[in-house]
Order: structure tokens, then C-alpha cells, then sequence
């Protein structure tokens, strides 16, 4: 599937009140329970981990964005304790029908003390080709489609990105 027009691009930060050395994203990120991650956004729905068919592991995350629910299959790209990227190809049932949008998300920490550090949670999506078609022949002109998706992935990435720090630092101070 084809990558074509960026939807959004939006990135934020969050102090986490533990020492670097204690934490690890993925580890965190691949064994989060579906409670945690449901308390992370009221947009939360579901969570799970799988593997692959070429034996990375996949967080498989279920939410509504909007009102849309999407399921996103985000395979690890990168990772190392400070720093993950995952990439999804997500399925987005919208009114007028199911879409597939690639995002990318990438989580990453750095020291800013001895006893903290500064959490940054980065989606950018795109759209796939397939999307586009299926856009056109609804007659929904793209730009449409992203000045509405825009202002509601932003303001869940906002609103998430310290709900996820806190649950890191809860996670690095119980190890």
C-alpha cells in the first residue's frame, strides 16, 4: 500500500518524574495492560500485543478518534529503551465507509536530571493511494477530509501524552 498525502503531524512532551536508566518504552509499551492503556485517553478502547508474520512484535490498539473508530496494527520499527517507532497501515470506519491511513508513531525520552526526563509522543499519518480513491469517489475533496481530522488528532495526542508519561513513570518506579 502507497503512502501518499500527510494528514497531521503533531508531537508532545510531558515530564516523567523517574531516572532515565529505569525506564524502557518498549517494554512498557508491549506489555501494557488493557486497563493502563484504556486510562491513557477516554478514546481508549482496547489493547493487545501479537507478532507478526516476520516475528516483530505488534501493539493492536483499538480507539475513536472524532467518531470514528479506528484499529490500528502498529509493527516495531525501532527499539530501544528510550526510543520506539511503530508504523501502522490502521483501518478508519468513517460514515461514509472503511479507509486505511499509515501512521507513525514514535515515542522517545531524554534526560533533562537525574530524576527526570522529558517524554515525547509523535503521530504523523498519511494517507494511503487507496484512500484517496476512495475520497474522490465519494466526492470528498482531501483537503476536506484532513481539516477535520487535523484538530481532532492533535487534540488527542495532547491529551494523551500525559497520561502516557505517567503511566511510564509509574512503570519505571515499579521496576
Amino acid at each position: 500500500m502507497k503512502i501518499a498525502d500527510q494528514i497531521v503531524d503533531s508531537s508532545f512532551t510531558a515530564i516523567i518524574n523517574a531516572p532515565i536508566e529505569k525506564i524502557n518504552i518498549p517494554e512498557w509499551a508491549f506489555n501494557l495492560s488493557e486497563a493502563e492503556y484504556q486510562s491513557c485517553s477516554p478514546a481508549h478502547v482496547s489493547a493487545a500485543t501479537t507478532t507478526g508474520a516476520d516475528g516483530r512484535r505488534m501493539s493492536i490498539n483499538v480507539e475513536v478518534l472524532g467518531g470514528s473508530p479506528m484499529v490500528q496494527h502498529y509493527q516495531e520499527e525501532v527499539s530501544e529503551p528510550h526510543h520506539l517507532i511503530l508504523t501502522s497501515f490502521s483501518d478508519v470506519f468513517t460514515p461514509a465507509g472503511r479507509v486505511v491511513i499509515h501512521v507513525h508513531w514514535e515515542l522517545s525520552v531524554k534526560a533533562i536530571s537525574a530524576t527526570q526526563c522529558e517524554f515525547t509522543n509523535r503521530v504523523i499519518s498519511h494517507a494511503t493511494e487507496d484512500m484517496i480513491r476512495g475520497l474522490e469517489r465519494q466526492g470528498i475533496p482531501f483537503e476536506l477530509f484532513r481539516s477535520q481530522r487535523q484538530p481532532v488528532s492533535v487534540a488527542h495526542n495532547r491529551g494523551e501524552t500525559p497520561l502516557f508519561a505517567a503511566s511510564l513513570e509509574r512503570a519505571a518506579l515499579r521496576a
